[in-house]
């Protein structure tokens, strides 16, 4: 009979431990979560993003028929 009682009171004293741990770890997600807020309300400055639209560089005629020759010649000297 004590092993029964020993046994259900290691599972009382796990479901006690993981009680606690369960609630400390929400308590400290919403207290992270009010620190998050209240740093943002009170610390973090507006910044203003300027977005420039992106254009991409064309290469003129020249530049491509300088790569092209330069592909060509060193494919040529590997052999």
């Amino acid at each position: 009979m004590g092993e029964v009682n020993l046994l259900g009171e290691a599972v009382k004293f796990m479901f006690l431990g993981m009680g606690i741990v369960f609630s400390f770890l929400i308590i400290m997600i919403y207290a992270l979560k009010l620190q998050a807020y209240l740093i943002n309300k009170f610390l973090v400055k507006e910044q203003k993003i300027e977005t420039k639209e992106w254009k991409p560089e064309t290469p003129d005629d020249k530049q491509i028929t300088a790569a092209i020759t330069a592909a060509i010649i060193h494919h040529n000297n590997k052999g």
